[in-house]
């Protein structure tokens, strides 16, 4: 359980990101944003990195909820999909920062703490993507001349595409409107037919 003062700074951090990228996000600025010292930052994370494990929890914590009020849905399986999708654009839509931290390769590249929390970000988010395929597959509901592992891979990344081609052009575009014409076509490409 975080303390107030642990969800301000999280809070802030996200701020700064989504206003001066992920470079931005200095324990010297945040404690500027805060109007707080350096050193009473430290009393809360001992490092940048903690708070960059405080927020990938966040993310897992969201993520969670939403894969599994979709798996535990009686919606057909591209029904979930399209829901998966639609609820994670509404989040990065809300808070593009998150996008910034979630897809921000240059951030995880020399840090294994950060490596392992993404990974169970990932991991969950794909073995549940998984079981949601596989039983559409197995209601003849989703295709399957194509391995449900593949299907996983495509929706993911497609995901991911996407969002990142948002946040490239400064998030100009409506994520979510936008985003509901993607949905389409993946339905198209996943559901049988």
């Amino acid at each position: 359980m975080q303390t107030e003062r642990q969800q301000e700074i999280i809070s802030t951090a996200l701020g700064l990101i989504s206003e001066k990228g992920i470079q931005g996000l200095t324990i010297k600025n945040l404690s500027k944003k805060l109007g707080i010292t350096e050193p009473a930052i430290y009393r809360h994370f001992e490092n940048k990195i903690e708070i960059l494990i405080a927020l990938l929890d966040l993310l897992k914590k969201n993520t969670n909820v939403i894969f599994e009020a979709e798996l535990n849905s009686d919606e057909t399986a591209d029904r979930k999909v399209e829901r998966l999708f639609e609820k994670h654009f509404k989040s990065f839509a809300e808070m593009p920062s998150l996008a910034s931290v979630v897809f921000s390769e240059e951030m995880f590249r020399n840090e294994e703490k950060l490596i392992s929390k993404i990974s169970e970000v990932i991991d969950y988010n794909s073995q549940t993507l998984l079981t949601i395929l596989k039983e559409g597959q197995q209601k003849n509901e989703i295709r399957s001349d194509i391995d449900a592992e593949h299907l996983v891979v495509i929706i993911m990344g497609t995901l991911r595409l996407f969002v990142k081609k948002w946040q490239f052009v400064k998030f100009t575009f409506d994520l979510q409107k936008e985003g509901g014409k993607l949905i389409q076509s993946v339905k198209q490409l996943i559901k049988k037919q």
